[in-house]
């Protein structure tokens, strides 16, 4: 049966140019970006939120290209009664929105920021309305099944206002019901990738990855903890600030994908993409994973004036920072100390809980 029904809503968009419940059909001039491929989660392990924002095919096509986003689904929420069919959604007697569950790892994307994505394709000042559709079943929302993220939610609304001298009419409420919709409806753009979308999907075409790397997980142990797990080597570079021979160095050589971490604590601190070949005999890179995971100091050692780069959980000398890198890389040299830091091959970095990294290695 929902196979006919496809059909027949297929059958409508090519003969009238109207998708069923009144949408109308919108022929994209380019292909639009891929859905994200990211590492597969366990559910335990990921964040959720509920969001209606008109046509929910737009909505499940545009949240399921953001970096960071597991799954996505279509469906309808914070209506009356059990298991509404689409018809009875349509109706809009029952109060249903169609709404998309979007699942993601709070360590790729913030909450914050999918709102920020779910706001540039809202128009939150319309009341049951969105792009070409019309009803009750098309009126925005934001759906919170925590109450921590309530705050979040607000914030965002509030700054979104600003945007606007129309009062938002975006609900925020908590998760009252979600059915999923009928199988057709589900990656209904994937499936028909010429078929109507109220939402503008190259607005990820140059989307900017978001990268949550929490110094809380990654602690550091004690001066005598890391004397009995590191080499004489690693802990004379790391703790007493040494520097090990160049050119003869674990790593100055290796071009492999993969992550470079913190020797001490397992901090991500490097990706194989900003490693380069420099020519001095020390690894290379030309920027840090995010500016956040190495703090730099004042080094006058040797009678030579330097910046020092040290890691932010561990605090162990990693090497200096340059200003004689690649000039279409920003222009920094970041020699760092083979011995403070640890490769995690590409093929690896899952097996040791860091794939939410993978994007920025593969």
């Amino acid at each position: 049966m929902r196979g006919v029904l496809v059909g027949i809503c297929l059958l409508v968009i090519a003969i009238t140019g109207t998708a069923c419940g009144g949408r109308e059909a919108s022929h994209r001039e380019s292909a639009s970006p891929p859905a994200v491929k990211t590492v597969t989660m366990s559910d335990a392990e990921l964040s959720e939120i509920y969001l209606a924002g008109g046509c929910f095919w737009g909505v499940e096509a545009y949240m399921s290209r953001i970096h960071g986003v597991q799954d996505v689904t279509s469906g309808y929420a914070n209506g009356d009664g059990e298991n509404p069919t689409y018809e009875d959604v349509i109706r809009g007697d029952r109060g249903f929105a169609e709404t998309v569950h979007v699942k993601y790892d709070s360590k790729q994307v913030s909450l914050a920021k999918l709102l920020d994505y779910f706001f540039r394709v809202v128009d939150p000042t319309s009341v049951n309305k969105q792009g070409n559709d019309r009803g009750l079943q098309y009126r925005s929302g934001v759906y919170y099944t925590s109450p921590e993220d309530a705050q979040i939610i607000q914030q965002a609304v509030a700054q979104e206002q600003e945007k606007y001298d129309q009062p938002i009419v975006t609900e925020v409420l908590p998760l009252q019901n979600y059915y999923l919709a009928e199988e057709y409806h589900q990656d209904y753009l994937e499936k028909n990738p010429n078929g109507y979308c109220h939402i503008d999907l190259s607005i990820l075409d140059e989307q900017e990855i978001d990268i949550n790397i929490d110094p809380a997980q990654y602690p550091r142990p004690t001066d005598a903890q890391l004397k009995e797990r590191l080499t004489k080597e690693q802990y004379a570079v790391t703790v007493n600030n040494d520097t090990e021979h160049a050119f003869s160095n674990e790593y100055w050589d290796l071009y492999e994908p993969g992550l470079y971490v913190d020797i001490a604590t397992g901090e991500p601190l490097f990706s194989s993409q900003d490693k380069y070949d420099s020519g001095c005999g020390w690894p290379s890179f030309t920027k840090p994973i995010v500016p956040e995971v190495v703090t730099y100091a004042e080094d006058k050692s040797f009678g030579l004036e330097r910046t020092e780069v040290r890691s932010r959980s561990g605090d162990i000398h990693l090497g200096h920072v340059f200003d004689d890198g690649p000039a279409d890389r920003g222009g920094k040299r970041y020699c760092i100390n083979s011995a403070s830091i640890r490769f995690i091959p590409l093929d690896k970095m899952e097996e040791e809980n860091y794939g939410y990294l993978l994007s920025i290695v593969e």
